[in-house]
């Protein structure tokens, strides 16, 4: 799960990203608020950890900004401010759940759990099942009735992707934004090509049709009923 932090404290930043990525998510963190909405809008993230205070825009100033774009990523704010009105004001705003600064780390960790799992994103070990597949994110594995399903590293982070947000609709722009950056060449077409790559390799168990394309629009994972 990818993980976006936007917080200008550096060594509190710092702190978050790493504790993140030791616990297996792909965390990513930015200073401030003008840098954090430009990703979080084009980026795919399965969570934003937003400070309110940034240099820029403040935090309820993105929130505001995805959200009027239709954006349902979960948002865990981060708040100095003790006030029951400042924290009203911020889950009002759009965000999902709130962390009073001061905090510990393992509190920190057990929200974002929890969003994840509110999201179904993971269940309590941690793994995602749909149908005949599981994911293993800490594994980096993928298994169909049992079975691993040898992956390349893109072809991995792909299925993840889709399997992640199972049943909706992702753009190939989309896609392609979170797997191989906001900045790559030819995006559509690399898309394309890996998504035939994934689809051979879950022929041979009889599921390549999971993958569906939605036409001029870009891809899906769905079981036909």
């Amino acid at each position: 799960m990818q993980v976006l932090i936007v917080e200008d404290d550096k060594h509190l930043l710092k702190t978050i990203v790493t504790i993140l990525n030791e616990e297996g998510y792909r965390a990513e963190g930015v200073e401030t608020g003008d840098d954090g909405c430009y990703l979080a809008e084009n980026g795919a993230y399965d969570l934003l950890v937003l400070d309110i205070m940034l240099p820029g825009m403040n935090g309820l100033d993105i929130i505001r900004q995805i959200r009027s774009k239709g954006a349902s990523t979960p948002i865990l704010l981060l708040t100095a401010k003790d006030s029951v009105d400042d924290l009203v004001k911020g889950l009002d705003t759009g965000a999902d759940d709130y962390l009073t600064k001061p905090f510990e780390l393992r509190e920190l960790l057990a929200r974002v759990r929890a969003l994840l799992r509110r999201q179904g994103a993971v269940d309590t070990e941690g793994d995602v099942h749909y149908k005949r597949i599981t994911l293993h994110p800490k594994m980096r594995e993928i298994h169909v009735d049992g079975q691993p399903l040898e992956l390349s590293q893109k072809e991995y982070e792909l299925f993840e992707y889709l399997l992640l947000n199972r049943e909706q609709i992702l753009h190939r722009e989309q896609i392609s934004a979170r797997i191989w950056g906001i900045e790559a060449e030819n995006s559509a077409n690399i898309v394309d090509v890996y998504i035939f790559y994934l689809r051979k390799k879950l022929k041979a168990y009889g599921c390549d049709s999971m993958i569906q394309t939605v036409r001029n629009v870009g891809y899906m994972l769905k079981e036909n009923d």
